[in-house]
């Protein structure tokens, strides 16, 4: 299996603590943009991450104030103005696999917001499984803004199912900025956090996610993506065998010894 605790991206700061894996963009003084590098980076990353027993969970956060600015203007949108369809195409694959790998890593992540959240940053963000921001975040699906469609990066499909149709519409066709308070009324964001606590929250979240059972949390991420495609009667079966092959594990024994013994779990992942 992979081992990732000394991954040495060029494109992104990562670092490792206690199993917990921690990305931030780093281009503060532009906001945070992403690059064609930086999205290759990132999406092999998570790919490596689907087969890497050190990392329990992921976390992305802020640096500078801001978390991301979407792809940047003089780096990414000036050149695809003068691509052809089969270079433009390679580039829409290469976001959107992004998306994929992030789905199919199989570590529950974390998005924690403050400032700027935007274009492929807000993408990010909804990519993640639990968001969290400060109350000064914005967030925009801006794609429209620049002559474009909202459906980028499966926005038209993800975003519907987090916020509902309707505001995931008002969003996308408008390329308005949702402000935190509107975030988390509607459930993009699943708190908000004080500027200065935003970090110690994320990490503290983490790591009680990388503390539990891991295995069975990889179950989870899988039910929770795979089953919106399913019938209900789908959804309850696969559930089923889902939940036999988790009672096969030495966290489920684990569990219910403790229990017996009146002590906290402590899981392994196994």
């Amino acid at each position: 299996m992979t081992a990732m605790a000394t991954h040495k991206p060029t494109h992104f700061l990562w670092e490792v603590e206690k199993e917990v894996a921690i990305i931030r963009l780093n281009r503060p003084e532009r906001k945070n943009p992403l690059t064609f590098e930086s999205y290759a980076e990132l999406r092999d990353t998570f790919y490596d991450l689907r087969h890497a027993d050190d990392i329990k969970a992921v976390m992305f956060l802020p640096n500078g104030g801001n978390f991301c600015s979407g792809g940047d203007v003089h780096d990414i949108i000036g050149p695809l103005v003068g691509m052809d369809m089969k270079g433009l195409l390679a580039f829409t694959r290469m976001t959107g696999d992004l998306v994929k790998a992030m789905i199919l890593c199989g570590k529950p992540i974390i998005a924690a917001l403050d400032g700027v959240a935007v274009g492929a940053g807000a993408i990010i963000a909804m990519a993640s499984d639990l968001r969290m921001a400060t109350p000064q975040t914005k967030t925009a699906f801006l794609f429209t803004r620049v002559g474009l469609g909202g459906c980028d990066m499966g926005a038209c499909a993800i975003l519907p199912r987090i916020i509902g149709q309707g505001r995931a519409a008002e969003l996308l066709y408008t390329g308005r900025t949702m402000t935190a308070q509107e975030g988390e009324r509607w459930g993009f964001f699943n708190r908000l956090v004080a500027t200065d606590e935003l970090e110690r929250e994320a990490l503290a979240l983490a790591r009680q996610l990388a503390s539990g059972p891991t295995f069975a949390h990889g179950i989870t991420k899988t039910q929770l993506n795979q089953e919106w495609s399913m019938s209900l009667e789908q959804a309850i079966e696969v559930e089923a065998q889902a939940q036999a092959i988790c009672m096969q594990t030495n966290d489920f024994e684990r569990a219910y010894r403790a229990f017996v013994a009146r002590e906290k779990p402590v899981f392994e992942g196994n």
